[in-house]
């Protein structure tokens, strides 16, 4: 379930309370006449299915309630109320299906943006990977995929995209380019710096490297494995499924290869360089036409249920 807190201006909240009474799935509506003060207007509480609450959200928005009011939305862990089960069970399809494109947005939007914060982990992951590739340890390789946060903006071309959100769009993408760059520029003062206190030396990525020697060499099979992690990946956001994220994020070789490129260029192994490169290219790619394509799938499952959210008249 979710829970709705609006401030409507006061010529508005008869036809607010009139989307959510006409909306399946919701329930506990309670309106305050004057309660709200900055902005002026009256507070109205209500709780709906997750199923719902995308069609809620819209008919409000068509209101102009998000302009000249407010809507905030909450999860809500425990509701024990009957009313409640009821409304859940009145909601057509199941909430794990469900997708708040607004939730949605907001959430790459926050996870797209180039920050310090985001170029630290994106250099961290790729100097860790870094030691991963210098030393064949494979431990290291899943670690770095984990700290790295390229889905972030990776989604959020995907939503920007599918949204018609150019401006999301273009920022996610540059946030993705541009931490790469940043990221390999590093890690490659990272590698000559190591190979100057004697940790890395060239002979390292010349050696058999059973572990991580797929990093540089890209087949048929790294570009299926990124569309399987995409779908994955988005599906793990729009449900709210982090665990599943967890795992997208060590799947796909993005972070590694940028590393096993910044390492090859410090040392001259162009082919090196290049292979890695096109193996990075070839999975965000592969990512970002995965998840266009669920969420499109997505959008489109749940406009087949759109007659099945008005709620029927009472006889």
């Amino acid at each position: 379930m979710l829970h709705l807190r609006l401030i409507t201006p006061a010529d508005r909240t008869e036809a607010a309370v009139s989307v959510i009474e006409s909306t399946v799935g919701t329930t506990h509506l309670v309106v305050l006449p004057g309660a709200a003060r900055d902005p002026q207007g009256d507070l109205v509480l209500c709780d709906v299915a997750r199923e719902a609450g995308d069609e809620l959200l819209h008919g409000l928005q068509e209101l102009g309630i998000d302009k000249e009011g407010s809507i905030a939305v909450e999860n809500i862990d425990l509701s024990l109320s009957r009313r409640a089960d009821e409304a859940e069970k009145e909601a057509p399809g199941e909430a794990a299906d469900a997708v708040l494109w607004e939730q949605l947005t907001e959430a790459t939007h926050e996870e797209s943006t180039l920050t310090i914060t985001y170029c630290a982990f994106m250099i961290l992951a790729t100097m860790i990977a870094a030691c991963g590739v210098a030393l064949d340890n494979a431990i290291l390789i899943v670690g770095a995929m984990a700290v790295g946060p390229e889905f972030g903006p990776l989604a959020g071309v995907c939503t920007g995209v599918v949204q018609r959100q150019p401006r999301l769009a273009l920022r996610s993408l540059s946030a993705l380019l541009i931490g790469f760059a940043v990221a390999i520029v590093a890690t490659t003062v990272f590698s000559l710096g190591m190979d100057a206190i004697g940790q890395f030396h060239g002979g390292m990525l010349d050696m058999p490297r059973p572990n991580t020697g797929f990093i540089w060499q890209p087949d048929p099979f790294s570009f299926v494995v990124s569309l399987l992690a995409g779908v994955a990946g988005v599906l793990s956001l729009t449900s709210a499924k982090s665990g599943a994220l967890v795992g997208v994020a060590i799947s796909v070789t993005t972070v590694p290869a940028g590393a096993n490129a910044a390492v090859a260029l410090s040392y001259g192994e162009f082919a090196q360089m290049w292979g890695s490169m096109e193996q990075l290219l070839l999975n965000l790619g592969g990512i970002m036409l995965a998840g266009v394509l669920t969420l499109y799938g997505q959008k489109a499952l749940w406009r087949t249920q759109r007659g099945r959210w008005v709620r029927r008249p009472k006889a």
